[in-house]
């Protein structure tokens, strides 16, 4: 098992090494410190002392890759290329270009995101998983047909629908909970209330459909068949084999996204003002701060390669036929 995690650490660095050089392209070559500036400044009326000057605040004055007036290692190290990408290999994400400390958001904003995305997470699990055993047990019936056809039309509708309408719903109509806001403590479940209803509810659809072909799967197979013959019923059947044997797949789809929820969610976070990474990325790109972008695309690849490493391990943990070579 340690050969087999380090096997994949080692295969993970040049994934996350060419995902840095591909941001650092599209940030500095593509397009190029003084177009940042102009971006932050104006267009118009802009000089070129107040572009080099805004170039020196933010650090952004050096040579991209090879500077010829150091000596030694500082021809490498004295480059935008070392002081802006390097350092996020060892999570060093910098000052952002408005002056804040990212490391600092970033563990500030990570609870917010996860206090929204894993609540979402576990209900729609057994919502979807509930209500997928519901529509293989009554399989062939006027219910899994209605219940297909629900699916669809829930797959069809935005998700910008489902917020909208619940906020209009729910918290202006029904006044139930805050359309928006967040508050520390006990005091945000009521902020969390409404997004995390509304996420649940706006991936029934897919997810539904996802677990119901999964199981179908497992009904089909010789052993269910002789769970049959020897007397269980059928809902003995779904619950005491081909749940745990769907769990497979399952387990593995629910590893990969574990990570990835301190990413939050953009659209979810900023129409409910949540200060989570979502908004704090979206922000970002609003503001044009580049120093935050970036931090955040690569924290973003490293969640998800951690995230496929841990479904691999996973998949040899619940899998007895799986073995690491």
């Amino acid at each position: 098992m340690t050969q087999y995690i380090i096997r994949r650490l080692l295969y993970s660095l040049p994934l996350l090494m060419g995902v840095n050089i591909l941001t650092f392209v599209l940030f500095f070559v593509v397009n190029s410190p003084d177009d940042m500036a102009r971006m932050q400044l104006g267009q118009k009326h802009v000089t070129e002392q107040s572009i080099a000057n805004w170039k020196q605040q933010h650090g952004y004055d050096m040579p991209l890759l090879w500077n010829s007036d150091r000596e030694g290692a500082k021809k490498i190290t004295d480059t935008i290329f070392y002081q802006k990408s390097v350092g996020l290999f060892l999570f060093r994400f910098g000052v952002s270009d408005s002056g804040r400390n990212i490391g600092a958001d970033i563990k500030e904003r990570a609870w917010p995101s996860l206090a929204v995305a894993l609540p979402t997470l576990i209900v729609g699990l057994l919502v979807n998983i509930c209500f997928a055993l519901m529509m293989v047990l009554f399989r062939n019936t006027y219910l899994e047909h209605g219940g297909i056809v629900l699916c669809v039309i829930l797959m069809s509708i935005s998700s910008l629908f489902y917020i909208i309408g619940g906020q209009f719903f729910i918290g202006k109509v029904l006044r139930l909970v805050p359309i928006s806001g967040y508050d520390g403590g006990l005091a945000a479940i009521k902020f969390l209330i409404l997004p995390v209803l509304i996420g649940v509810f706006s991936g029934i659809g897919s997810g539904v459909r996802w677990y119901r072909t999964l199981f179908l799967e497992e009904v089909e197979k010789d052993y269910v068949r002789t769970a049959r013959a020897k007397g269980l019923t059928e809902t003995q059947t779904l619950f005491q084999h081909v749940l745990p044997n769907a769990m497979i797949p399952i387990l593995t789809g629910v590893v990969v996204v574990l990570p990835l929820l301190f990413m939050g969610s953009l659209i979810m976070e900023s129409f409910f003002s949540i200060p989570g990474l979502g908004s704090y990325t979206i922000d970002a790109i609003n503001m044009q701060d580049f120093a935050i972008v970036r931090a955040m695309v690569f924290l973003g690849s490293v969640l998800y390669v951690i995230g496929l490493l841990l479904t691999d391990i996973s998949y040899t943990l619940v899998d007895p036929r799986v073995r690491l070579s």
